[in-house]
């Protein structure tokens, strides 16, 4: 009976990853079981207020001219995180331990104190920008019953043959550089994610309780089925 039970725990079909969107993560392009590919892109940001009326003008005149010339949908996407100043403390702690000064090393000690306190006191967090840009090799019209039939029963993974899956990721390819050329021209900068980035920002998506500093193994070292 207990054997049966670990059985029924461990089984792919109890698990919550089937009612993802998400089948599989490929050459920096996610995958969706319906069959849709999708390229994410993390992108800068610029301050808008302490622009001249001039540069205000010109960002909105780009900008415009970018969602003009779209011809398919976009996803913006805005990621708040916890500030992660673990790095910078690591280094503080190791040059506080280098220093002959009594004096230095004891200030040194109190600067990162009053840093992560302060980090911690004022929930300080850092906004992440992504833009999300889709290809469906094949658009369905579904009506209200099939999308909560697909809920309740994804859909079968979508495997494409090498050839099908280069054409349609250069097809996607393609939509991505329009989209960084014409957001350059409005100050914006991006670059795709790759598949080790796209893996850990979606693991952090679908874990937001899990601590700042926590990070997946390299990609080689993952076991993903």
């Amino acid at each position: 009976m207990a054997n049966k039970k670990s059985n029924i725990k461990n089984s792919p079909e109890t698990s919550t990853q089937k009612y993802l969107s998400i089948d599989t993560i490929q050459d920096s392009v996610v995958i969706l079981k319906d069959g849709g590919l999708r390229a994410v892109l993390m992108t800068s940001s610029i301050n808008f207020d302490l622009k001249s009326s001039d540069e205000q003008d010109a960002i909105i005149y780009a900008y415009q001219n970018f969602i003009n010339s779209l011809d398919f949908p976009l996803q913006i996407q805005v990621s708040s995180r916890v500030l992660n100043i673990n790095g910078y403390i690591n280094y503080l702690s190791e040059f506080q331990q280098t220093q002959q000064n009594d004096l230095l090393r004891l200030q040194i000690g109190e600067y990162s104190q009053f840093i992560q306190e302060l980090v911690a006191d004022a929930n300080i967090v850092n906004k992440t920008f992504y833009v999300i840009i889709p290809f469906d090799p094949v658009e369905t019209k579904e009506g209200l019953f099939d999308k909560l039939s697909n809920a309740l029963n994804p859909k079968i993974a979508v495997r494409y043959k090498k050839e099908e899956f280069e054409k349609y990721k250069t097809q996607l390819w393609q939509r991505v550089n329009g989209v960084m050329y014409g957001l350059k021209r409005a100050g914006i900068y991006m670059t795709p994610l790759n598949t080790q980035e796209l893996i850990e920002l979606y693991y952090s998506f679908y874990n937001p309780d899990s601590r700042p500093t926590e990070s997946l193994h390299d990609l080689a070292e993952l076991d993903i089925t």
